[in-house]
């Protein structure tokens, strides 16, 4: 997805950036473009894809929503750690 964030790109290119080969490619952005999060068009030949940016955006909202638990979590793991290195120290 970071590929798409300047614009639109064919197939070709996303698989020459991602050194990974093309029907692993295709694959993902066939999930992506059934999530909603990817566009395709085609060129003659080429499939240009592109972000849908309000669908990312509802996505990032949504991932927000969780970053009170993740902190929660983190704070505890820290908490647990310093606690162990003490133990240890």
């Amino acid at each position: 997805m970071e590929l798409l964030t300047d614009g639109e790109r064919p197939v070709g290119e996303l698989v020459d950036a991602l050194a990974i080969r093309q029907p692993s490619v295709s694959e993902q952005l066939r999930v992506l473009r059934e999530a909603g999060l990817v566009q395709m068009r085609k060129d003659g030949r080429r499939r240009l894809y592109r972000l849908d940016a309000a669908q990312v955006k509802t996505v990032a909202e949504w991932a927000a929503s969780f970053s009170r638990f993740w902190d929660q979590k983190l704070d505890a793991l820290a908490d647990y750690l310093h606690k162990q290195k003490t133990k240890a120290e």
